[in-house]
């Protein structure tokens, strides 16, 4: 089937000047570009007024398990996403030994969610991305091999060094992985397992990612009072093992820490002088979302979910985790610290009976509880098994638009897409076309899109999309750039954007006038030898 786009506006992720012309689609691909005549029984968009750029891609996204739940993954594609990287922050849904599944689903609950709609004993990451393809995913799909999972399966949830040939399993389960499709490597040095590592093992693991010419994608082990610490490791990691880095969610967390911006920006520069491959993303907002667990001491963590739930039902233990976090701990993140019990908020639970609690700061919490705000936060986890989502406000809107012009940076959500979630889950994108593009005028229109298609493309070395260009696939997005804007608010998020009227994804009209047609025609993005693709 042929398809024509006419009398839009290309913008085709290069960066350079938008031009008028006309798109011609056969099957998946672009075939054309330049003034088409319809002809026969030709489908027409008419694109007056509108703008075509290529589908947007979104290099951090949390749908790892609801791709399998709800694969038309309606709060992305009605943005304009057309293609995202699962896998984030070293914690997700494979490699999974069945012998680790039960304590595995609590740790990733409060990131990815849980399900028993599933068949968890898919073991690897050949088995779950056979899982995708078979439910016919709305977006097309990558995949990071996560740290975390990499560590479970060669030596367990336990804090320690490897020892012996533990190392050499890590790798080699890192190749096997990579070998399946995986387009780099993810860490969170913040999560558990994944805290526990040491320069060194990242290293190990990174030099057999370099091989097969991947990324290795980090939440770095501080944002916040060690980040220049933090930076200097993970540039070492890049300079040692010869593998392109990418810094997951880039930013500065807590006002103390914003003097520290001139010089996080110098060791960017400086990486880029020695010849490191360096990139990242960010949301445009200021605040994050993570897994509600972080908040708690690092040593609650040891050992896996199921010890963190024995020590939370511990009267004495949670004396202790309540003096580690209002005196913190050298090395350590302290969310309560750099946000503020009243400035963290509940964003999703598993269970009916705390339904209540979704939306809630922890000092309402405490006081809808009745009890002290950390007593009532150390239940709720309880309660709900470690799977509570949050929303942590901790930045300035300056250094969002600081980073955003950065030739580094990328476009991404980063939401999780559970419960009452973090409005970028929904309008990250078309709140950088609408604020940071038309209202504020940070970025040019071409530079916004470019950094929401071909630089991601290219940072992750996805084959034959991020552009507008003639035999690339057709993932296009066409927006009206007057209207384009987010709609959902902290308060209430889940509102899709306006301006988004129609989006393709491989040449599948999957929003049409602004609603969702019910088709699905996503890929599965495997790493191949000459970068990622079908």
């Amino acid at each position: 089937m042929k398809m024509i786009i006419r009398n839009g506006v290309v913008v085709d992720g290069s960066g350079k000047p938008g031009y008028k012309a006309d798109v011609l689609i056969e099957g998946e691909r672009i075939v054309k570009i330049g003034s088409i005549a319809p002809a026969g029984d030709m489908a027409v968009i008419d694109a007056g007024g509108l703008t075509v750029a290529p589908g947007f891609i979104d290099t951090h996204s949390h749908s790892d398990l609801q791709v399998l739940l709800n694969p038309e993954i309606l709060p992305k594609v009605m943005q304009g996403i057309t293609t995202e990287i699962l896998g984030q922050d070293g914690i997700s849904m494979a490699p999974l030994p069945p012998r680790f599944i039960s304590p595995w689903r609590k740790n990733l609950a409060g990131l990815d969610g849980d399900s028993d709609a599933i068949n968890w004993n898919y073991e690897n990451t050949a088995g779950y991305l056979k899982m995708i393809e078979a439910v016919k995913p709305g977006l097309n799909e990558s995949y990071l091999v996560p740290h975390g999972n990499i560590r479970m399966e060669a030596m367990g949830l336990d804090k320690r060094p490897p020892k012996g040939d533990e190392l050499e399993k890590m790798r080699t389960i890192t190749r096997r992985e990579m070998e399946a499709g995986a387009v780099g490597l993810s860490t969170g040095l913040i999560y558990m397992p994944c805290a526990y590592s040491e320069s060194e093992e990242i290293i190990a693991l990174c030099r057999v990612v370099a091989e097969y010419d991947g990324v290795f994608v980090i939440h770095q082990r501080s944002e916040a009072d060690t980040i220049l610490d933090s930076m200097e490791e993970v540039i070492k990691i890049g300079r040692e093992s010869g593998v392109k880095i990418h810094y997951s969610h880039f930013k500065v967390c807590g006002k103390k820490n914003w003097d520290k911006i001139e010089k996080i920006l110098e060791l960017l520069d400086l990486a880029k002088k020695e010849g490191i491959t360096v990139s990242f993303d960010q949301y445009p907002y200021v605040a994050g979302s993570t897994m509600l667990g972080v908040i708690l001491p690092p040593w609650v963590h040891d050992g896996g979910a199921d010890n963190v739930l024995k020590r939370l039902a511990d009267p004495e233990l949670r004396k202790k985790m309540v003096y580690d976090i209002e005196h913190g701990i050298p090395g350590w993140d302290n969310f309560v610290e750099f946000a503020g019990l009243d400035k963290i908020f509940v964003t999703s639970v598993k269970t009916q009976k705390n339904q209540d609690t979704i939306g809630l700061s922890l000092t309402e919490l405490g006081k809808l509880r009745g009890k002290d705000p950390y007593e009532a936060t150390f239940d709720l986890l309880h309660q709900e098994e470690n799977a509570v989502g949050m929303v942590d406000f901790y930045g300035a809107e300056e250094h969002v638009r600081l980073f955003m012009k950065r030739p580094e940076m990328n476009a991404c959500t980063d939401g999780l897409l559970g419960g009452k979630p973090h409005p970028r889950v929904y309008g990250a994108f078309p709140r950088i076309l609408g604020k940071y593009v038309r209202e504020d005028k940070a970025l040019t229109l071409e530079e916004a899109i470019r950094k929401m298609t071909g630089k991601p493309a290219e940072a992750f070395r996805i084959r034959e999309r991020g552009a507008i260009k003639e035999g690339y696939f057709a993932d296009i997005t066409i927006f009206n750039a007057d209207t384009i804007i987010d709609k959902g608010t902290f308060t209430d998020p889940v509102q899709y954007p306006v301006g988004i009227e129609y989006v393709l994804v491989n040449g599948t009209v999957t929003v049409e006038n602004g609603k969702h047609t019910g088709r699905r025609n996503g890929a599965v993005l495997r790493r191949k030898a000459e970068g990622v693709g079908v």
